[in-house]
């Protein structure tokens, strides 16, 4: 790993501590979950929420020092990863003319038709580019079948757009003020929104 072990540096300016209850952190511990079916979250499309198992299968201790440089190797991977899809949704749309175009050869091209030659994350600062990016409705099936879920409950699916379509609706139709009487806010019991 190419970053060094973060120090742990106080916080206090204070030469001497008066108190011994200082908190202090020198381990991290991971619990790891099988992936289920979520029936939890609402992801902004399709259906199929990813969950986890009630209980943990695996634990994993780590110092500090360890975790940080684990997750670097992690996020590297997952940056890795996000730059060969972008760089075959790129080759895609050179070949169909940004999609104007059919093409049968942008048509059969995979992530293994993008060389790791053509990535280099390892002159980028990775905190800097590193963020979740929501998964396509295909991508979370592939990930509950791969991991175990052979029957994907297609009931999630309505009831997840049911939820996201009442999201679409909050507050009331107030302008400038309130009328209490017409305000839905009001007669829910909450401020006005």
């Amino acid at each position: 790993p190419s970053s060094p072990c973060p120090a742990a540096t106080s916080i206090l300016k204070r030469q001497k501590q008066l108190r011994r209850k200082n908190v202090r952190f020198d381990q991290v511990t991971v619990y790891y979950f099988a992936r289920r079916q979520g029936f939890t979250s609402v992801p902004s499309q399709g259906g199929s929420s990813l969950g986890m198992a009630q209980r943990h299968n695996s634990v994993r201790h780590y110092t500090l020092c360890e975790f940080a440089q684990e997750q670097e190797v992690n996020h590297r991977e997952i940056l890795r990863e996000h730059l060969k899809e972008e760089k075959l949704h790129a080759k895609k749309m050179k070949l169909t003319k940004n999609g104007t175009v059919e093409s049968e050869e942008a048509d059969g091209l995979t992530l293994e038709d993008v060389s790791d030659d053509d990535i280099d994350v390892e002159n980028v600062e990775v905190d800097d580019y590193f963020f979740l990016q929501p998964l396509p409705t295909k991508r979370r099936r592939a990930l509950l079948r791969a991991s175990g879920v052979h029957r994907i409950d297609a009931e999630e699916k309505q009831e997840l757009r049911a939820i996201r379509l009442s999201r679409e609706e909050c507050g009331c139709d107030c302008r400038l003020y309130c009328d209490p009487e017409a305000c839905a806010c009001s007669q829910a019991g909450i401020k006005c929104q």
